[in-house]
């Protein structure tokens, strides 16, 4: 009886420990260089390996642009980071160096927008993961007047999703998020 027990709580670990895994992997690829597209604001690291002089902290500027040794201005908006990479490993190959190493890392994301009735509007960075759940917590919470079944959200190029919508939607990059007030 007591194996059996010890085999329980070993298989509930393994499976935890394995649910886990899964959940970490996941939430990291929703956000890997594949997928996220590099906007206005976004803060990146980009690191020649074996080329000090090469690594570069920088801002995109609101026209999406990048100023990189050697290469000049570089519009990047829209842009994977793996893109990114490829872009500057390219250009950076043969004038240059002979197999360059590039990697780009996001260091700061572009920020998303909480106005009305939220007890501290403003920009908040975002953060991976992010709901719209945790992005109104971020802004201190709802008001007293707040209508929490009215949230409307408008996507980075403007777009609407034509109505309210649902605590656990996810929030992008530079997404606006307002809460409407309640009549009663």
């Amino acid at each position: 009886m007591r194996l059996f027990k010890i085999f329980q709580i070993r298989v509930f670990i393994t499976l935890s420990a394995l649910i886990l895994l899964v959940g970490i992997s996941y939430s990291q690829s929703a956000y890997s260089g594949d997928s996220y597209q590099l906007g206005a604001g976004d803060l990146v690291i980009i690191q020649v390996y074996g080329e000090e002089e090469l690594t570069l902290e920088t801002r995109l500027r609101d026209n999406g642009k990048i100023s990189y040794p050697f290469l000049g201005e570089i519009n990047v908006s829209n842009m994977s980071i793996q893109g990114l990479e490829k872009l500057i490993s390219k250009g950076l190959k043969g004038d240059y160096l002979v197999d360059p190493r590039v990697t780009v890392t996001i260091q700061e994301y572009r920020q998303i927008y909480i106005n009305g009735e939220v007890e501290e509007p403003g920009g908040y960075e975002f953060q991976p993961g992010l709901t719209v759940h945790k992005a109104i917590s971020l802004a201190g919470g709802f008001t007293d007047r707040a209508d929490k079944g009215k949230i409307l959200l408008i996507k980075e190029n403007g777009a609407s999703n034509g109505g309210p919508v649902s605590l656990k939607d996810s929030v992008y990059p530079g997404d606006t998020l307002t809460v409407d007030e309640s009549f009663f």
